[in-house]
């Protein structure tokens, strides 16, 4: 999954849940500005900040290294 995908599952929940981007960014302790580049698929996220976005979605991060 690249990250343009991940912006629009993460956009899809947020809004199947009835958040806007404001009450996620402070639900899950990241800033507007970085959720919201998330969501069109730019910056370079942390697993820890895709965690916490995660969690309060409802989502689980899983990671798989390239060989």
């Amino acid at each position: 999954m690249n990250l343009q995908e991940i912006g629009l599952l993460i956009k899809h929940r947020r809004k199947e849940l009835g958040l806007d981007q404001r009450n996620l960014a402070r639900l899950s302790g990241v800033s507007i500005h970085s959720l919201s580049d998330l969501e069109v698929g730019k910056g370079n996220p942390t697993h820890e900040r895709l965690s916490k976005i995660a969690d309060v979605l409802g989502l689980e991060v899983c990671v798989r290294l390239k060989t």
